[in-house]
């Protein structure tokens, strides 16, 4: 399946499940969230997969869609369901959390994709630390390819009291509880393109070298 490009459809629908979320609404509309937004999202998912699969085949890639539904335990009261989609690629293993992931996501507002590091166990970001203390050449050299880019930026929570110095160059990646580098947007014409799927494709292949590095990471602390 060849990703076509999302329609004024796709938008229309996640601003009303935005506003309507009950359910109700959205069986009365099911039929356009499986056209207009689940259906190109997974050929978005599957050419992007496909790609990356082929670029780097020894590398276990999986793909990952999300569910519109809310698990029930976790409302917190909000709605039933979610008000955007997205997809993942990462290595596989039960465990989604706390290894890097390439992602995709589209809402009514916004649109992102990059490669994040959520989650991680305090002890992995404590090697991650340890890591660029004994190395910082080996992160700095990606850094500095990073910066020359204008597509993605760093974003991620930062620990209110400090762990600790670095290079100039390392500071803002020192000190963050996880990692995320992402590429957002407001829905453009991008979006109704099938051009789209190029452009994710190109950012996951970019954020190659850190995803990596990462990687190794966390494949280093599972066999200590």
């Amino acid at each position: 399946m060849t990703f076509e490009g999302y329609t004024q459809e796709t938008l229309d629908f996640l601003w009303g499940i935005r506003f309507n979320n009950e359910r109700g609404w959205f069986l009365d509309h099911k039929q356009d969230y499986e056209k207009y937004l689940l259906s190109p999202t997974r050929a978005l998912g599957e050419q992007v997969y496909d790609a990356m699969h082929a670029r780097y085949p020894k590398e276990p890639f999986m793909l990952k869609m999300s569910r519109i539904y809310r698990d029930m335990r976790r409302l917190h009261g909000q709605g039933p369901y979610k008000d955007h989609l997205w997809f993942c690629i990462r290595a596989g293993g039960e465990d989604w959390t706390g290894r890097p992931t390439f992602y995709f996501e589209i809402a009514p507002d916004y649109y992102s994709y990059g490669m994040g590091f959520w989650a991680p166990k305090a002890s992995l970001m404590e090697a991650y630390r340890r890591g660029i203390d004994s190395d910082p050449a080996a992160l700095e050299k990606l850094v500095r390819r990073f910066n020359k880019q204008d597509v993605f930026r760093l974003y991620g929570p930062e620990y209110a009291r400090k762990k600790g110095e670095t290079t100039k160059l390392l500071t803002p990646w020192y000190n963050r509880k996880s990692i995320n580098i992402q590429h957002e947007l407001p829905p453009d014409e991008r979006i109704f393109q099938p051009e789209l799927a190029q452009d994710i494709i190109d950012g996951f292949d970019a954020l190659m070298p850190l995803y990596k590095y990462f990687d190794a990471l966390c494949t280093q602390t599972d066999s200590q």
